[in-house]
């Protein structure tokens, strides 16, 4: 891969409407956008660490210095014939997993344009799960629904998004936050396809709770316990008919090995920023189809270049439930990319056919969201 030229930029994209998780309440998205140049390509890849050390370590400042101090001079160091080698070389960083990610995206990007191919298809060659495997056209997509100040306001909201066309809908749960509101939505939409994500806010303590969402018919509860923990989801899923989907824990296709063996959930939500890049995304995806245990794809509230990149990867045909990759004026009144996103009535979302992530950025778009920029080329200290 001749890669003559790196650039970071950091970037602030304000949301839409403000999103409240077990965390706390987001209004504007940082993102570190990662562009590489070379041969006349250019790639595009999105780190998803945030402000800050809320859902993972990584911040935006940790990732901008891990990947100026040390991938981006370990990569040129190195010879690197194709993405799946980056991992590799970034292997001597320990954790530090977004920033990894983000380089690693661009270079698929770079490498799919270089090769006149779609991201989706590249990743189709490389899975191992399903042989052969082919691109679909669209693939159903799921959206995530904020803490409300009321279960009535919640209600509102979800069966706004249902007229919109979303069929899957997951609703962030905390402590005192959690049975009335599934309570609510059964009782107005008692067939739709509900899940709930709790952001590890919750102890085996609570198993309470969780034992009674059994009643609700839920798809899944999504990372109840702590965001390093196997040994306690194990306990609990013994206790629940509904499955356990497994997030924040899973940092690794071993970590995802353990917690499918053992039993410590039945879902895996795959995020390829929380496991280091679409290569170990990829290997997730195949663990767990050997596992029948299916996977959907975790979104970051990311910009137009990381959600293109995660509509190609959930076109994999081990993704069989919707996931967390909603149009992007659910976010963003403007995207930094070209076409937007667009759900269709169906709760469906077009796979990007073009080369790369199949979108374009928009440069004027870009400038106007950049907070700061800095280059590196091969050969300069």
């Amino acid at each position: 891969m001749n890669i003559e030229r790196i650039e970071l930029r950091m970037i602030a994209m304000p949301l839409v409407a403000p999103f409240e998780t077990s965390f706390g309440i987001e209004r504007v998205e940082e993102h570190i956008i990662v562009r590489v140049d070379g041969d006349g390509v250019t790639g595009w890849g999105e780190c998803v660490a945030s402000e800050g050390p809320w859902y993972s370590y990584e911040t935006n400042q940790t990732a901008w210095h891990v990947l100026r101090e040390f991938l981006i001079p370990l990569f040129w160091q190195k010879e690197i014939a194709a993405p799946q080698d980056f991992p590799r070389v970034a292997a001597r960083v320990r954790g530090h997993n977004m920033a990894k990610a983000g380089l690693e995206a661009a270079l698929w990007d770079w490498f799919a344009k270089a090769n006149g191919k779609s991201l989706a298809q590249l990743f189709h060659r490389t899975q191992t799960a399903v042989s052969p495997s082919t691109v679909p056209e669209k693939i159903t997509v799921g959206v995530s629904v904020g803490l409300q100040a009321t279960p009535q306001a919640l209600v509102e909201q979800v069966r706004n998004y249902l007229a919109e066309g979303y069929t899957r809908i997951k609703i962030k749960i905390k402590p005192q936050h959690d049975l009335e509101l599934v309570r609510a939505l059964r009782a107005e939409f008692p067939k739709i396809r509900l899940q709930v994500d709790a952001n590890s806010a919750y102890t085996l303590h609570d198993a309470d709770i969780f034992r009674a969402m059994d009643e609700f018919d839920l798809l899944l509860i999504e990372q109840p316990l702590s965001n390093d923990d196997i040994f306690q989801h194990i306990k609990l899923q013994r206790e629940l008919k509904t499955a356990i989907c497994l997030d924040e824990s899973i940092h690794s296709v071993d970590d995802a090995d353990a917690a499918l063996e053992l039993g410590a959930c039945r879902i895996i939500n795959i995020k390829q920023g929380r496991v280091s890049g679409f290569t170990e995304a990829i290997k997730i995806h195949d663990l767990a189809a050997k596992y029948n245990a299916p996977v959907w794809c975790g979104g970051m509230l990311e910009s137009g270049i990381g959600r293109a990149a995660n509509v190609a990867l959930a076109s994999l045909p081990n993704f069989k439930l919707p996931g967390d990759l909603s149009a992007s004026r659910r976010y963003y009144h403007t995207d930094i990319v070209e076409p937007e996103f667009i759900v269709d009535a169906e709760g469906k979302m077009r796979v990007p056919t073009g080369p790369g992530i199949g979108v374009q950025v928009m440069p004027r778009n870009l400038d106007n969201v950049t907070l700061s920029s800095q280059v590196f080329r091969k050969g300069e200290a």
